[in-house]
Formats: C-alpha cells, structure tokens, sequence
C-alpha cells in the first residue's frame, strides 16, 4: 500500500514576485516623468495592500545582494484575487520597468502529520471511519489561534527584513520522503518543529504548500527584527534529520521592507 499523505489545512493563496528594475530606461526618462512613475508606484502599493483588508495583504521588499532588486510579496484569500494583482503591476507604468526574475506561487498551508497517524492507528485509512475523524481533527485544529496565524499570516510591523526561499523533499534511494510511514514523518516533523519552536518571537514563519502548483513542493518565508536570526534558525534546522537527510533546497532571497516614500530613494526620485 502506498505511503498516507498527511491531512492538511489551506489558507491564503500567495504570490512571491522577484524583479529587477530598468535603471537604464528609468535614467532616460525626465525628473517630472521620473517622479509620475515613483508617485505611481507607491499609491499602487499601498491600494493593494489597503484594499485586501482582512483577506491578505501585500509589501515590497529591497532585495539585498544578487538575484533581483525587489520582491514583492502578496497574501490572498483566492487564486483569482492574486490575478488581479498580478495584472494590475503588468499594466502599470511602472510595471513596464519592472523585469520579472523569478516567481512563486503557493498557498499556506498546516500539515496534520500528528492527526494523520493517529487516526491511521485507529482506522482503516481512507475508510468513511478514518475521513470522519480527519475531519473532526482538521475542523478543531482550524478554530485555534496558532494555526490561524499560520493559514492567514500578519508578521510583526517591526520585523523589517524577509528571506524566502522554495524546498522539497528528497525522492531519491533509501532518502525517500514520500515512501516513509506516516508516523516516521510525524516523528521528524515533530523534531523539526521544536527546532522552530526556539526561535518564537524572534523569528516568523510562514510555510505555504506549492505541489501541484510550482516546481517546488514548499516556500518558507522567514520575518525578522534581525537579519542574523535567518542564518541562525536555518542553520540549526539544516541539523534535523528531516532536512539533512530529506531536504532540498532552491535559490535564497534575503531583504529589508521598503516602507512608505521608498520608491524615491531606490529609485531616483529627486
């Protein structure tokens, strides 16, 4: 019989959008016309992080070191509401600046590895036994604060800087994740977690589900007050079994928030 995928919750959708910008265009162009597109850009951002209200919320990051000059990150309540957004900076004048360098779709996402191999213990997987008390388990996990603040993420105002990166799980030999019972996983995810656990405070996760829709199978944005605490907490988890025998990687972006009136100064405004 084949492994038993864990039960999951589901959340905002979410769009990591990684550009760079046209300094060489944005050079030719005259100061009046440079501040128009600046002005643009800035009431663009702040209506569509205003105007998701309580169904999500968008920023602007400056990247730092290589890979893009800004990532923008967007939390939504649907598929077709990210759309929106995406066509929205497509059409702006200030879009046409923008040079797309990499993206990623998700939605974020609770794994209920725990309840999974508890019911499995108790009922035939996939039975109407085993559904109905997945079901239970999945609707009392949904009520409770820590997994609503994982499903529909705010982090703190005042952790400024982000980095972001996609994973997957090991498919390869004796390294398989997707083989293992779900109880081994539930253990190493256990494990994994506590590592997390001190970091609390410190550092904000946000882990978004992307199988079926990116190449990868995760994304892992991390906020911080502190730079430093990124390399710290990803460097303590690379030593967890389910990362250091299981984990694969993609491509980091590390950067600082850009706050109200930012665009002027990334940009050149005068």
């Amino acid at each position: 019989m084949s492994a038993l995928p864990p039960a999951t919750l589901e959340g905002w959708y979410s769009l990591h959008q990684a550009f760079d910008i046209d300094f060489s265009s944005l050079r030719l162009l005259a100061q009046v016309e440079r501040r128009e597109i600046i002005s643009e850009a800035e009431g663009l951002l702040a209506a569509l992080n205003g105007e998701a209200g309580e169904a999500g919320w968008s920023a602007v990051y400056r990247i730092v070191g290589g890979g893009a000059d800004v990532m923008m990150v967007h939390f939504r309540e649907s598929l077709d509401a990210l759309s929106d957004v995406e066509l929205r900076i497509k059409r702006s004048s200030f879009g046409g600046l923008l040079k797309p360098v990499y993206d990623y779709l998700s939605v974020t996402e609770a794994g209920l590895y725990h309840a999974t191999a508890e019911v499995a213990r108790e009922h035939q997987p996939n039975s109407p036994g085993f559904q109905a008390a997945i079901a239970e388990h999945a609707a009392a996990e949904a009520a409770s604060l820590h997994i609503r603040t994982r499903l529909y993420p705010r982090p703190p105002e005042e952790m400024r800087y982000l980095s972001f990166y996609p994973m997957s799980k090991r498919r390869t030999g004796q390294d398989n994740w997707y083989v293992l019972d779900v109880a081994e996983r539930n253990r190493l995810m256990r494990e994994h977690g506590m590592t997390g656990r001190r970091y609390a405070g410190r550092v904000f996760q946000v882990i978004s589900g992307s199988v079926g829709l990116d190449d990868w199978e995760w994304g892992v944005t991390l906020f911080s007050r502190d730079p430093l605490e990124f390399k710290k907490i990803v460097t303590e988890m690379r030593y967890d079994e389910a990362s250091s025998r299981y984990g694969e990687f993609g491509r980091f972006f590390t950067g600082v928030r850009l706050e109200a009136g930012g665009w002027s100064d990334l940009m050149g405004g005068g």
